[in-house]
C-alpha cells in the first residue's frame, strides 16, 4: 500500500492536559487507526516532541527534520502527550539534539524509572479514562520539575509568529535573547534538536497549513507569501522536503 498522511488516517482528537502537567506538556491527544490494514503513514516534522503510549509502553518520538514513515497495526490505538517547546529536555533528561527522527522506548533514556511509571497504568479500553491514568501517572512524574525553558519558549514564539520581511534570523534572535551566535545554536540544540533556520523552516510550513485551511479559497502562491516564502516554487519545494507531496495533495 501507498503510504498516506497521518492526518488522513483513522481517528484523531486532542485537548489540553490537565494543571498538573500543564508547565511541561501542552497536549494529550488519541489516535486510533482503522480496524482493517493501515498504510504505513507519513509523519511529517512539525518541531514538537510527543511522549506517547503504545500497547502498554511508553516511546518518545522526535523532533523530526524529515518525514518518518510508520506502520502502525490494524486497530493501534496511540495516547499521546506533547511537551510544550523547550520542555522536553528538562522533562526527559537528555538534550533533544540526542533524539532527533528518534522513536525510542523511554526506559533506553530512564531504565528502571520507566518501569516504575509503566506499573502505575491501569489497563482499560475506556480511552478517557485510559488518559486520565496517564496523566495522573505522568504528573507524579512532573510535579516540581524545572521542565521549562523560558528563553527558548520565546524564541520558538518569536519563529512561530514570523519574522519581520527580510529579517536576518540569527542576528534577530541573538538581539532578543542576548546570546552570541554559538549559545544560540548551543541551545536550540538542547531544546529542539536542531538549529534555528531548521526550525524556522518547519515552522514556516506549519504556518502556511494554517493559512491554506483558514483561507481555503486563497491562490497558493498569495498563501505562500503571506506564510513567508519568496515564491510559490519556494513552498513547492518545501512541501516536498517535509511531507513529500505537493501543497495541492495536501488536505
Amino acid at each position: 500500500m501507498e503510504p498516506v498522511l497521518a492526518q488522513t488516517t483513522g481517528f484523531f482528537c486532542e485537548r489540553p492536559v490537565a494543571g498538573g502537567l500543564a508547565d511541561a506538556f501542552s497536549a494529550a491527544w488519541v489516535h486510533c487507526m482503522d480496524g482493517r490494514a493501515v498504510p504505513p503513514i507519513v509523519i511529517t516534522p512539525d518541531a514538537t516532541i510527543d511522549l506517547q503510549w503504545i500497547d502498554g509502553h511508553f516511546r518518545v518520538a522526535g523532533p523530526d527534520k524529515d518525514p518518518q514513515i510508520e506502520r502502525p497495526a490494524a486497530g493501534a490505538v496511540i495516547v499521546g502527550f506533547r511537551f510544550r517547546p523547550g520542555a522536553a529536555a528538562g522533562w526527559l533528561g537528555v538534550p533533544a539534539s540526542e533524539i532527533v527522527g528518534g522513536r525510542l522506548d523511554l526506559s533506553e533514556l530512564w531504565g528502571t524509572r520507566c518501569r516504575e511509571l509503566s506499573d502505575r497504568i491501569r489497563p482499560t479500553p475506556n480511552f478517557a479514562v485510559l488518559v486520565r491514568h496517564l496523566e495522573e501517572a505522568i504528573g507524579a512524574r512532573t510535579e516540581g520539575r524545572g521542565a521549562l525553558d523560558p528563553q527558548m519558549g520565546l524564541a520558538f514564539d518569536v519563529i512561530h509568529k514570523g519574522l519581520p520581511p527580510e529579517t536576518p534570523l540569527v542576528p534577530f534572535l541573538q538581539r532578543q535573547l542576548h546570546m552570541s551566535e554559538r549559545t544560540l545554536r548551543r541551545r536550540f540544540e538542547d531544546a529542539f534538536g536542531y538549529g534555528p533556520k531548521t526550525l524556522d523552516r518547519i515552522l514556516r510550513f506549519h504556518r502556511f497549513r494554517r493559512l491554506q485551511r483558514q483561507q481555503g479559497e486563497a491562490s497558493t502562491a498569495l498563501l505562500a507569501i503571506e506564510a513567508g516564502y519568496a515564491d510559490q516554487a519556494h513552498l513547492i519545494r518545501e512541501s516536498r522536503r517535509l511531507t513529500g507531496v505537493t501543497p495541492a495533495a495536501l488536505t
